[in-house]
C-alpha cells in the first residue's frame, strides 16, 4: 500500500506518533488510508449538504475496513462569481484543486481517494488530481437541487433569475415579481437544476466510470444520495485491494462514452474544456474534432433546461444516467467502471418516461448538442451549443459590434446600444486575456430575457455557462490576447456564422487582416500580480483544454 511509506519501519516512529495524535489506534495502522477530499463550504448551495455525506462516506470506509481522513478543497460558486472580477478565478481554480489533490495525496501516502464534489470546476479539478497521482479513486457528487416553485410554476436559477433580468429590463415583469423569483428559484441545497456545467460533469463522471451507478442524478438531500455515499466509502476500500486505478478506468473508450452522453443529453459546452484537461493528465489525445465527429452521429434525446423544459429531477425519476446509457448502448464502447463492472453491463436500466429520455429513432434533434466551428475567425476552433440555437439562427450574418471586455458589452446591452442584426464580439476574455476565460451568462441571459435570442449573435474567446442558450459561440481560438483573428475585427466587419457547415468567418480579405495585424501590438496583461498573473503566463489555448504548461 502507498501508506506503507509513512507508517512502517523503525524510521517511521515519529510519523506513527503524529498519526496516534489524530486518534488512530495501533490496529488502524494496518488499514488502507483513504483520503476523503471534500469541497464542503457554506458559500455554495451545491456544497452545503456535504457534511452529512462526509459522515456516510466515513461510515462506508470504516465498514469496508479502511480508515478515512477528510481534507478540504476550495469551491467557487459560478453564479455568485458571475459578472464581476470574481469570475476571473473560476476556471483557474480547477488547476488549484488538481494541485491540492496531488499535494495532499502524495504528502500523506493515501492508498485511495473519495472525491466529494459537485459544482463546475471542482469535479474536473478533482479528477485531474486523481489522474495525476493514479491511486484508486472514485467520485461522489452531492446531487442536483430540486426545482423552485412560485405561483404554481417550477423555477430554475438561470431561466428565472439571470434571464429574468432581461425580462425586467424590457418591462415584462415588475420589481415585485423579480424579487419573488429571487426568493423562490433556489429552494435549498444542490447544484443548479438544469444541465449546466455542474450536473453535466456529474453525469459525465458516471459515464466515464468514476462514480457508482446513479450518482450523477441522485438528488441532493435524498436518502439515495446518502446510500451512494456509504456504498462509495465501502467500494474504495475494495478498489484499493484490487489496485483498480484511474488509468485503467479512464481510457479512450471512457472519454468517447462521456462525450456521447454529453451530446445526447444537451450538456454544457464547458465539458469540452474539462474532458480535454482530464485527458491531458492521462496523456490521452481528446481533440476538438472528436466532439464534432461524434455529434454528427449522436442524436439529442433529452430536453432538459436550459434548452428544454425538463429538470434534473425529471431525468432522475426517468432512470438517470443508466437509462440514458441504455438507450445509447449500441453507440457506446465497453469500458471498466469503478464498480468493477463494465459500462455495457451496467447499461441495462429501464426508462420510466420515454418523453424525458427518448429513443434514438425519436430524438429531439438528429445531431448532438455541441458543434465545433472553424474558419478565418477561429482557425483553431470555436464551440457552440447548437441545441440551444433556434433553426432560424443556425445561419446568421451581420455587422460586428466590438467590445474588449464582457463589462463593456454588458453595459451596452443594458443601455440599449445594441441593434437588431448585429454580431456582438467580446474579446480579450480568453484563458490568457481574461485572464481566466470568464463565463458570460450575464450578457447571454439578459439578451434571451429581452427576447433577442433571434435578433443578434454573440462571439467570444471567453466561454459560457452551461445555462447559456441562443447563437452564442465561445472558445474562439487562438484568442485575441495571442493576436488571434478576433483581435483584428473592426466595428462593422461582417461576421458570418454557419453552424450546419461548421463555419465562423469574418468577411474581410486575408491581405487586409494581414495589414491590420502588422499594426497591432499585444495588449498589456490586465492583472500583473498574484495567482491570475501566474496563471495567464502559463495557461494554454482553450483549443487544448486551457491547461497549464
Amino acid at each position: 500500500m502507498e501508506s506503507t511509506r509513512i507508517k512502517q519501519g523503525i524510521e517511521r516512529a515519529p510519523h506513527r506518533a503524529l498519526l496516534y495524535a489524530t486518534g488512530l489506534t495501533r490496529d488502524d495502522l494496518a488499514k488502507p488510508f483513504i483520503g476523503l477530499a471534500s469541497s464542503f463550504t457554506d458559500l455554495v448551495p451545491g456544497h452545503i449538504g456535504m457534511r452529512e455525506l462526509e459522515r456516510f462516506i466515513e461510515k462506508g470506509v470504516h465498514t469496508g475496513g479502511g480508515y478515512p481522513f477528510i481534507f478540504g478543497v476550495p469551491a467557487i460558486c459560478d453564479g455568485i462569481a458571475m459578472g464581476h472580477e470574481g469570475m476571473h478565478y473560476s476556471l483557474p481554480s480547477r488547476e488549484l484543486i488538481a494541485d491540492i489533490i496531488e499535494s495532499v495525496a502524495k504528502a500523506h501516502g493515501f492508498d485511495g481517494l473519495v472525491l466529494l464534489t459537485n459544482c463546475d470546476k471542482i469535479t474536473p479539478g478533482m479528477l485531474m488530481g486523481a489522474c495525476r497521482v493514479n491511486i484508486p479513486a472514485l467520485v461522489v457528487t452531492a446531487g442536483p437541487m430540486l426545482s423552485g416553485r412560485a405561483r404554481g410554476r417550477r423555477l430554475s436559477l438561470v431561466r428565472d433569475t439571470f434571464e429574468a433580468m432581461g425580462r425586467f429590463k424590457s418591462g415584462a415583469i415588475t420589481s415585485e415579481e423579480m424579487e419573488e423569483l429571487e426568493g423562490c428559484a433556489c429552494p435549498g441545497a444542490g447544484s443548479c437544476q438544469g444541465l449546466y456545467t455542474a450536473n453535466t460533469m456529474a453525469c459525465l463522471t458516471e459515464a466515464m466510470g468514476m462514480s457508482l451507478p446513479g450518482t450523477g442524478t441522485g438528488l441532493a438531500g435524498s436518502a439515495k444520495k446518502k446510500r451512494i455515499a456509504y456504498q462509495s466509502g465501502q467500494r474504495i476500500v475494495s478498489m484499493v485491494a484490487e489496485n483498480l486505478l484511474p488509468k485503467q478506468i479512464l481510457t479512450s473508450n471512457a472519454f468517447e462514452n462521456a462525450i456521447r452522453l454529453d451530446l445526447a443529453l444537451g450538456g454544457s459546452t464547458n465539458s469540452v474544456l474539462h474532458l480535454m484537461a482530464i485527458a491531458h493528465e492521462l496523456g490521452l489525445d481528446v481533440a476538438l474534432e472528436l466532439f464534432d465527429e461524434l455529434s454528427r452521429d449522436t442524436p439529442r434525446i433529452t430536453d432538459i433546461r436550459p434548452v428544454g423544459e425538463y429538470f434534473m429531477e425529471d431525468l432522475e425519476y426517468a432512470g438517470g444516467v443508466p437509462a440514458v446509457l441504455t438507450k445509447l448502448k449500441l453507440k457506446l464502447k465497453d469500458s471498466l467502471t469503478c464498480s468493477g463492472k463494465s459500462l455495457l453491463k451496467l447499461a441495462d436500466t429501464p426508462c420510466w418516461d420515454d418523453e424525458v429520455i427518448r429513443d434514438l429513432d425519436n430524438p429531439y434533434e438528429q445531431e448532438g448538442a455541441i458543434a465545433i466551428l472553424r474558419g478565418n475567425l477561429a482557425p483553431a476552433g470555436a464551440v457552440v451549443k447548437q441545441s440551444g440555437v433556434s433553426s432560424r439562427m443556425l445561419n446568421f450574418s451581420g455587422p460586428a459590434r466590438v467590445f474588449d471586455s464582457e463589462d463593456e458589452a454588458m453595459k451596452a446591452i443594458m443601455e440599449g446600444r445594441i441593434e437588431v442584426g448585429q454580431v456582438i464580439i467580446i474579446r480579450y476574455e480568453g484563458p490568457k486575456g481574461g485572464p481566466g476565460m470568464r463565463e458570460m451568462l450575464g450578457p447571454t441571459a439578459t439578451l434571451v430575457g429581452m427576447g433577442w435570442e433571434e435578433k443578434v449573435a454573440l462571439v467570444t474567446d471567453g466561454r459560457f455557462s452551461g445555462g447559456t442558450r441562443g447563437p452564442c459561440i465561445g472558445h474562439v481560438s487562438p484568442e485575441a490576447a495571442e493576436m488571434g483573428p478576433l483581435a483584428l475585427v473592426e466595428e462593422g466587419d461582417r461576421i458570418t456564422i454557419d453552424i450546419p457547415a461548421r463555419s465562423l468567418r469574418v468577411e474581410v480579405a486575408a491581405e487586409v487582416l494581414k495589414e491590420r495585424k502588422k499594426k497591432l501590438s499585444p495588449p498589456p496583461p490586465k492583472i500583473s500580480r498574484g495567482y491570475l498573473a501566474r496563471y495567464a503566463r502559463s495557461v494554454t489555448s482553450a483549443a487544448d483544454g486551457a491547461v497549464l504548461k
